[in-house]
């Protein structure tokens, strides 16, 4: 028989691992518990065999989800007016996501042709590798989305507004195209301007019947979510169980998983979005009014000023815009007096991404760059408006302006 022994007898580094202390229930803040684990325990094999990892009121693994990360996403399907959230490492995880799930060889994915370039890219390269096929068409022109749909389209890809030159589409009349000719295809909606703030992308038209809305939405939390340009994140939201569970199995044979600490992050950020979105928002509509006036422009791309590509549209859909505007030049700038402006801005950073508490400004040239050459023939310069005082930025655009002029 052997001999019984008592946990004092274990050596410190046994008693540490398996201590027995559990703090009291009962403990509650503002901010939301940090848990971090890879591997989770269970109080028994019947009760790790009876689990299920697709439930969310069990925990099996790390990846697969914490109280930290089920927070988070359910914080997040609230915020988009959605009922179930996934979380992957970043934006372009969660288009390609979408895409790997959703798509087989075969099938077709429509693009719109001023979405996010790594969206375009992503199609272009691995996905036609794939024997998938894409078209593009024309968002501002309901009837290019017709022609371009069919049986073999089974995803439609929606971004408003356009990536870098910020045209607003009609929402409504894209949904309603695919609804009618490409009943069996999912459309998805890149929400990351929108932020589930500026509109409802489960129910464009509230009253209607049947319901008018996209079936899923992507977001790049890098963004607006986490506000504090140092995290990199993104989900998908759906209201759909089918769908939810149909990508939350490719999102399991991925691994998608993302850091706790990023995770906590992002909770962090997200409960002051609505005031930093209203805050950049404002801004940038300021920035946008002093930017008509000047003679440097050829237009004022913004999709809550009166004149932007789809102005109305936003009009009639949206309640806020998010902190980007794009500057197009005059084409008698060249290029490269253009990015020497970039250059001169003084509280304006130069990098990639947006919605920061830092300005940035972008050059984008209309002839090689990301922007249709036959659309812009300027320079196209896009703003990130940040949370410094707006009076101070103008003064800078303003220096920098003067500088070009000379």
């Amino acid at each position: 028989m052997a001999e019984s022994r008592d946990a004092h007898d274990d050596a410190p580094s046994t008693r540490q691992i398996h201590h027995g202390y559990v703090p009291p229930a009962g403990f509650a803040a503002v901010a939301p518990a940090m848990h971090r684990a890879s591997t989770v325990l269970f109080k028994d094999v019947a009760a790790m065999r009876a689990s299920s990892w697709l439930d969310k009121d069990t925990y099996t693994y790390g990846l697969h989800g914490t109280p930290t990360s089920f927070t988070l996403e359910a914080r997040l399907a609230t915020l988009e007016g959605g009922t179930h959230a996934m979380l992957v490492p970043s934006g372009l995880a969660a288009i390609a996501l979408v895409d790997q799930s959703l798509l087989s060889s075969g099938d077709t994915v429509l693009i719109p042709s001023n979405a996010y370039f790594p969206n375009r890219s992503l199609a272009t390269h691995e996905l036609a590798r794939w024997g998938i096929v894409h078209r593009f068409y024309d968002p501002m022109d309901v009837e290019s989305l017709r022609a371009a749909l069919g049986e073999d389209v089974r995803l439609v890809w929606i971004e408003p507004p356009g990536s870098v030159t910020l045209e607003f589409p009609d929402l409504r009349a894209l949904v309603r195209a695919v609804r009618a000719h490409a009943p069996r295809a999912v459309v998805a909606l890149d929400n990351t301007w929108g932020s589930g703030i500026a509109f409802d992308a489960f129910d464009l038209e509230p009253g209607a019947t049947p319901a008018l809305g996209v079936d899923l939405t992507i977001h790049a939390l890098t963004k607006y979510p986490s506000g504090g340009a140092d995290v990199m994140m993104g989900s998908v939201v759906t209201r759909s169980q089918a769908l939810h569970d149909q990508l939350a199995l490719s999102h399991c044979r991925l691994g998608l998983g993302v850091g706790p600490n990023d995770v906590e992050l992002v909770l962090r950020g997200l409960q002051t979005v609505a005031l930093r979105y209203a805050a950049q928002d404002a801004s940038t509509r300021r920035i946008a009014r002093w930017a008509l006036g000047r003679k440097e422009f050829a237009r004022v791309l913004h999709p809550a000023t009166p004149g932007s590509p789809g102005h109305e549209h936003w009009a009639a859909q949206c309640r806020a815009a998010a902190g980007l505007v794009s500057l197009e030049f005059d084409p008698a700038y060249a290029p490269e007096r253009v990015e020497r402006f970039v250059d001169d801005l003084r509280l304006f950073g130069i990098g990639w991404s947006w919605a920061g508490p830092m300005s940035l400004a972008v050059p984008y040239r209309a002839a090689t760059d990301r922007v249709s050459s036959t659309v812009y023939k300027g320079t196209v310069v896009r703003l990130s408006i940040g949370l410094e005082d707006v009076g101070d930025l103008i003064r800078d655009l303003e220096a920098a302006l003067e500088k070009l002029g000379a």
